[in-house]
């Protein structure tokens, strides 16, 4: 079993309360087509946990197979900045067979962003934030996506919403 070696803190990207019994950390490729099916169980669970759940995004852009990742990652963090990270999310993970730059600026339009903050994006401002997530998923063990941790533990289990769920209402009762 491999561990959490970077512990959640403030300046995750987090939904769900802070004191939520169980934490799952994704660390994802927004390109990655596991990532985008792992994306639709992901929200079923949140719907059916609630406040029981906070769930983590870390970027672990795989760029050698995933050309468009690294771009898609700096977008998302553009959009952290002006406070719209999860609309970015869904919308990469929603449209994740267009993650070419054009498209990434009209989904930058859609969230509030000019082309040029989009574009500014991959001039390297957010590579820092990206690599420390991608150096603590490898040294928690992550070595593909989507891998998952719950309450610090890596999950290694059924990728469908029934496994899941199990998996973190078991964490959040102990």
């Amino acid at each position: 079993m491999s561990e959490l070696t970077l512990p959640v803190d403030d300046k995750d990207h987090s939904e769900g309360p802070k004191t939520a019994p169980a934490t799952l950390v994704e660390y994802g490729d927004f390109e990655c087509p596991y990532c985008g099916q792992m994306y639709g169980v992901i929200k079923e669970v949140q719907k059916i946990m609630g406040d029981r759940l906070r769930f983590v995004f870390r970027h672990f852009p795989i760029t050698q197979s995933h050309p468009h990742a690294g771009h898609a990652a700096e977008f998302a963090e553009a959009a952290g900045e002006i406070g719209q990270f999860w609309a970015a999310h869904d919308a990469l993970y929603e449209h994740q067979w267009a993650l070419e730059d054009a498209n990434l600026v009209g989904y930058g339009a859609d969230l509030g962003m000019t082309e040029q903050d989009v574009m500014q994006a991959f001039d390297g401002l957010y590579d820092a934030r990206i690599q420390k997530d991608f150096i603590g998923g490898a040294r928690s063990g992550v070595n593909g996506t989507p891998s998952l941790f719950i309450n610090g533990t890596r999950y290694d289990g059924n990728r469908d919403v029934r496994s899941l769920r199990i998996a973190l209402a078991q964490a959040a009762e102990s």
